[in-house]
């Protein structure tokens, strides 16, 4: 299948890569998934460098003020709270060592799901010039779907990388990648990147699916 993507401009474009740590890798059905996955992403990190576009890298990560700071209402992260998980100084927080950020690279910590809405990545974002952004993250019903809604609502032009994004549960990517993201992004592979980071225009770009 293909579809007419809108022009891409590198110069106002972040490539977001979101949770690509060794502990939400771990967490993942099998080690090929997780290898292959790493593999695209860390390609289109060097395509999206090679055109001048900007790397931001979000990870999550507790401090022990963080843990306190968790209401009771809050049902997913109350049970973070109680196990004292993802503390930030584990290695399994570690952003994955074949995509480690490199200077200029902007670099965000969060404690929620979102990739803006703990941290001050908007902010940082936009004093670069950033208006549209390219999604890469683990997983696709936590920090993607999270990040795109909130993103689509601050007015970002968003794609997202179909085979940079997974889910434990399958059905849940499916109808995200199906049903719900369509309507606020523009999905694309990181082939389709490539290819509208060479053009520099509008084109067809592969819709394929993680």
């Amino acid at each position: 299948m293909t579809v007419t993507i809108p022009a891409l401009d590198p110069r106002t474009t972040a490539l977001l890569v979101m949770d690509y740590q060794q502990g939400v890798l771990a967490s993942l059905p099998g080690p090929a998934d997780a290898e292959g996955l790493v593999s695209r992403v860390a390609a289109a990190i060097a395509d999206m460098r090679a055109h001048g576009g900007v790397i931001a890298h979000v990870r999550v990560g507790f401090t022990e003020a963080d843990w306190a700071a968790i209401p009771p209402a809050n049902k997913t992260f109350t049970f973070i709270r109680r196990r004292h998980l993802l503390h930030h100084e584990e290695p399994g927080t570690a952003f994955h060592d074949r995509l480690a950020p490199e200077p200029g690279d902007i670099t965000v910590r969060k404690t929620r799901f979102g990739a803006l809405s703990t941290t001050d990545l908007d902010r940082r974002l936009r004093d670069r010039g950033i208006t549209t952004l390219v999604i890469a993250g683990l997983t696709t019903s936590g920090v993607v779907l999270s990040t795109v809604t909130d993103a689509a609502d601050r007015d970002y032009r968003l794609y997202i990388l179909s085979d940079g994004v997974t889910d434990p549960d399958p059905q849940a990517h499916q109808t995200l990648m199906t049903s719900v993201f369509p309507r606020m992004a523009h999905i694309i592979d990181t082939a389709g990147l490539r290819s509208l980071l060479h053009d520099g225009h509008p084109g067809e770009a592969k819709t394929g699916r993680a």
